[in-house]
């Protein structure tokens, strides 16, 4: 590994710490660029996104795809995790705590809605960043992608009914412009421009592997500017409610290793390998944010509980997913099967 990815976690904390105080230093300016959206996507964002994802998706092999339905245990495993498990778990986290356990912190009425936040993180899970977290895991990039497909469209019939049923309500709008775009800039284009290359470089590996070593600084760098871009926008939040922010995040927190564990543990249980374990394990614990972030804006407004609850969702994800992606990295030897 290069310096960029051997210290990716330090890098990392130096953005989120550099994110914050540029968006105390000017936040005219994080406003300015926040407000370059489409459908509540933010072009900005998306394309240091996309910086990420295009190494990942140069080294899909079209042909091998085929291959994929050879080992269909990884997508079931995507599947019941994303789709049976997590949305319900976080629901019954968010119950737990603040009904119960930050009763006496949280007026009934906040609490609500930052469970109604959780629940909308819970119910779509990751779509974009899964790719860096498989890469930087040495996942299998053909697989991947279909595993993030089948979720996509999974999510495009599921998302509104699970997420009623969990509000209680029926009303839910889902912004469909913004899971369109979303599924466009992170999935279709990157991945059209991928293939491109591959055909470009006439799918010579020697020559593709060094396209992709010099491809690497750019991708870490796409990650930290996304990393200092997240905080820089939600620096006054940060600073101003400390404490309910911590308060989110703890059952944020246990969610997601908890789902990771229960994800891993069962990977491990099935014999997949190692490359196929880490991203399927990978996807249910990252969140789509930008999907979470616009319906919650829209069913409760930009300056609710739930809306909050959202931001809190995408602050601890960068930090949680790299520690993950060690302990994915550091227990390779678990999925070494005789």
């Amino acid at each position: 590994m290069g310096i960029f990815e051997r210290y990716l976690s330090l890098w990392v904390a130096l953005c989120i710490l550099a994110g914050v105080l540029l968006g105390l230093w000017s936040p005219e300016t994080f406003q300015l660029i926040a407000g370059l959206e489409i459908a509540h996507v933010n072009v900005i964002v998306a394309l240091f996104i996309w910086l990420m994802i295009y190494p990942m998706m140069v080294q899909i092999d079209f042909s091998s795809i085929k291959d994929v339905g050879k080992n269909p245990k990884g997508l079931v495993l995507t599947v019941v995790v994303n789709w049976l498990i997590k949305p319900f778990t976080m629901a019954a986290l968010g119950w737990l705590f603040f009904n119960y356990f930050f009763a006496d912190f949280v007026d009934p009425e906040s609490a609500q809605e930052y469970i109604a936040g959780m629940i909308l993180l819970g119910v779509a899970p990751c779509t974009a960043m899964v790719f860096v977290w498989s890469q930087l895991t040495k996942g299998d990039a053909n697989y991947t992608l279909v595993q993030v497909s089948v979720n996509d469209v999974i999510m495009i019939f599921a998302f509104a009914p699970i997420s009623a049923f969990l509000l209680g309500v029926s009303d839910i709008q889902v912004p469909w412009q913004t899971l369109f775009l979303s599924v466009v800039l992170y999935v279709l284009i990157p991945l059209i421009a991928g293939a491109i290359t591959r055909k470009k470089l006439n799918n010579n590996q020697a020559v593709l592997d060094g396209f992709l070593a010099k491809l690497k600084p750019w991708s870490v760098i796409g990650l930290l500017a996304t990393v200092v871009l997240l905080f820089g926008f939600q620096a006054e939040t940060i600073i101003s409610q400390p404490e309910t922010i911590g308060l989110i995040a703890i059952p944020l927190l246990i969610q997601t290793y908890g789902i990771f564990l229960i994800a891993y543990l069962a990977a491990k249980w099935l014999k997949l390998p190692h490359n196929i374990a880490a991203p399927a394990c990978l996807i249910g614990t990252s969140n789509f944010f930008e999907l979470a972030v616009a319906v919650a804006i829209s069913l409760f407004g930009l300056h609710s509980g739930a809306a909050l609850a959202t931001v809190v969702g995408v602050l601890v994800e960068v930090p949680v997913m790299l520690s993950l992606v060690t302990m994915v990295n550091r227990s390779k030897h678990w999925f070494e099967h005789k």
